[in-house]
């Protein structure tokens, strides 16, 4: 059920960063205003929070609190600010071309490029999330839904998204706190609320979305593992190896997935979530990010700042790097094979020479 956003309730359930600076941001800036408000231009912007960074072609684009985004076209050397019409928080970001791409952050925003990331402009957000929620709930003549979705246009746009996922120009999805999760087919011109095909009764938060094989896949709180096979048209729970919360994962051509969590919980699966095995990090934070690396590698980061190399596709991982020092909330991996890292600290680099010797 879709209720109040409490930030008592993500605390207990979420150590994970980039959910963590989500809901404190969320209660610290109720506003609806800022839904309105462009970016603050600043000359300290690289060093804000940052939750999330990946590639658009050669650029790099990391998004983060109040809005900012920056852009880097030197693999991470220098950064500039883009143009940003919202002072949201931002908690993910995703380019399937050079050109073009999506970002969705609090209070239900979703923002669209055409241009590499230099401007955006603003899709959707938690207002109109809920119409869209109410209008469909009174099409079904379900009782439940009806007052679930009433709940959501009672609460206003406080509900981060937290994740997104796009497999080309025009079809994707946005998932966030309490179950939420939205579809688009023409781009993000348009948008569907989902929950309802969703096999998440008690309306879980959704921390991660990810394709591998032939399926696609969402990760949540308390364990939620969900599988489409026809095309992301519904989702079924599959038989979760882990009871706390999966705050993310990364998946593969070849179907095999790598889920990770609390208290440095990682799983993996070689059959598309049918089983999975516990992977041994040593590591007892959350972890909190993960990047494919241009060999097929993979690389974790925890919450404190650790680093985890697999060579073997996520089956196994050994330490990468000493830690950096601060939380990690994303990676990336540049062109020039340089680390990527944003967090609370804002932008790391690290140069591909203190980690190419350990594969």
């Amino acid at each position: 059920m879709i209720g109040k956003f409490s930030l008592a309730r993500a605390l207990s359930a979420a150590l994970a960063l980039t959910f963590l600076l989500a809901c404190g941001a969320a209660v610290a800036n109720p506003g609806i205003a800022l839904l309105d408000q462009p970016a603050m231009q600043s000359a300290k912007a690289r060093h804000a929070v940052l939750l999330a960074v990946t590639r658009a072609g050669e650029r790099l684009v990391a998004v983060g609190e109040r809005g900012i985004v920056l852009l880097s076209d030197d693999s991470g050397k220098t950064w500039r600010q883009a143009q940003v019409p919202v002072s949201i928080s931002l908690t993910a970001v995703q380019f399937v071309s050079a050109e073009e791409g999506w970002a969705v952050g609090h209070m239900g925003v979703v923002l669209h490029s055409t241009d590499g990331g230099e401007t955006w402009g603003k899709q959707l957000d938690g207002i109109e999330v809920a119409q869209l929620a109410l209008g469909l709930a009174q099409q079904s003549g379900d009782a439940q839904r009806l007052s679930d979705a009433e709940r959501l246009v009672a609460d206003g746009p406080d509900k981060p998204f937290l994740d997104l996922y796009f497999s080309d120009l025009r079809n994707g999805y946005v998932v966030g706190a309490y179950g939420l999760i939205l579809r688009t087919a023409d781009g993000g011109l348009s948008w569907q609320p989902w929950m309802h095909q969703l096999d998440n009764p008690e309306g879980l938060n959704l921390y991660g979305i990810r394709a591998a094989g032939s399926g696609l896949f969402i990760v949540g709180e308390r364990g939620l593992l969900l599988r489409s096979s026809d095309n992301g048209h519904s989702f079924q729970a599959l038989d979760s190896p882990y009871a706390g919360s999966f705050f993310g994962l990364q998946g593969n051509a070849r179907g095999e997935l790598v889920a990770f969590g609390l208290r440095g919980n990682v799983f993996w699966s070689g059959d598309q979530g049918a089983s999975w095995r516990s992977i041994d990090t040593g590591l007892e934070v959350a972890m909190s990010a993960a990047t494919p690396l241009a060999d097929g590698a993979l690389v974790l980061a925890s919450q404190a700042g650790d680093l985890l190399l697999s060579a073997g596709r996520g089956s196994r991982f050994h330490p990468l790097a000493a830690p950096i020092g601060t939380s990690i909330a994303g990676l990336a991996a540049a062109p020039d094979g340089s680390l990527i890292c944003v967090g609370l600290s804002g932008l790391n680099r690290l140069n591909p020479d203190l980690f190419s010797a350990q594969r």
